[in-house]
């Protein structure tokens, strides 16, 4: 199949799928408004498969790779589900490295969030990516099924994870003790989120597409954080405004790129809304600011 991009698409077909993706609408309405997008032989189904990831393809640091060690570990969570789990990625042959956790969409610990955790390894950090699924079976294979088991998640015993994690992360012996978070979507919330919650020990969080915190709580963030925006994401683009009049009332260090004629997802080389130039701008953008803040 030949690999499309969001050229390729309706503005008003991406919007749909974003929807689809975030829960707004099921499979079966996608499907039904969608086969208007549908000409020349193409079916309503192939659209969704067109839009949907294709992880192999687009995997830049493969598990075996001898440049990083990769493992799985469960942590302690007493707040939240009890036990986590996550994906935990160092720099071969390095002792210590400062940390970044990272944080999956909404769909869990899916590959190509293990690959990002790898690409970080390389670029010389601890990486440590959790499965907010994983007290559900974690993440189920696919992104359909992932969908549709995100939304029975605790979502307060979820956040209690994702501390527990970065305190983790903190601690381990293979990390010095300075910890950022990268996130994407769901994942961009939960940095934005974090930065309320870790203070001190959150030295920098990247927010990917990731929607604005409970504003009464940025007071608390002592991280300076990067907000990452697609210019063709309306939905988390509109809380914008407010938050930064919240980060700056609050003096909080923090910086903003918008990524002009991007869709929600730009980052993701899975996906046809992937933008090559914007994703290595923006990536080249976050390595700097860990090293920055992190390293």
């Amino acid at each position: 199949m030949e690999r499309k991009t969001a050229h390729d698409f309706d503005q008003d077909l991406l919007i749909l799928f974003d929807a689809y993706v975030h829960g707004g609408i099921d499979r079966r309405t996608f499907l039904d408004k969608a086969s208007r997008f549908a000409v020349g032989g193409v079916t309503a189904v192939m659209l969704l498969e067109q839009l949907s990831p294709r992880f192999l393809e687009a995997q830049v640091v493969a598990p075996d790779d001898a440049r990083i060690e990769p493992e799985y570990v469960e942590f302690p969570s007493p707040k939240g589900y009890g036990t986590g789990r996550g994906y935990l990625v160092r720099p071969a042959g390095t002792a210590k490295a400062p940390g970044v956790l990272v944080i999956h969409e909404n769909r869990g610990l899916n590959p190509h969030i293990e690959d990002i955790t790898r690409r970080l390894a390389v670029d010389g950090f601890v990486a440590f990516a959790p499965d907010a699924l994983f007290p559900l079976g974690g993440y189920p294979g696919t992104e359909d099924a992932a969908r549709e088991v995100f939304p029975k998640l605790d979502q307060a015993k979820t956040r209690e994870d994702f501390i527990a994690a970065a305190g983790v992360l903190k601690a381990r012996p293979e990390c010095t003790g300075n910890v950022g978070a990268v996130g994407f979507c769901y994942g961009g919330g939960m940095v934005n989120f974090l930065a309320t919650k870790l203070g001190d020990d959150l030295k920098a969080g990247v927010a990917f597409y990731g929607s604005a915190p409970n504003l009464d709580d940025v007071p608390a963030i002592k991280a300076p954080l990067m907000i990452q925006s697609a210019e063709n994401d309306g939905r988390i683009n509109a809380s914008w405004p407010a938050f930064e009049a919240a980060l700056k009332a609050a003096g909080v260090r923090y910086e903003r790129h918008l990524y002009a004629g991007t869709q929600h997802g730009f980052n993701n080389d899975t996906t046809p809304r992937y933008d090559a130039e914007a994703a290595k701008l923006a990536w080249d953008r976050t390595l700097a600011f860990f090293r920055a803040n992190v390293a």
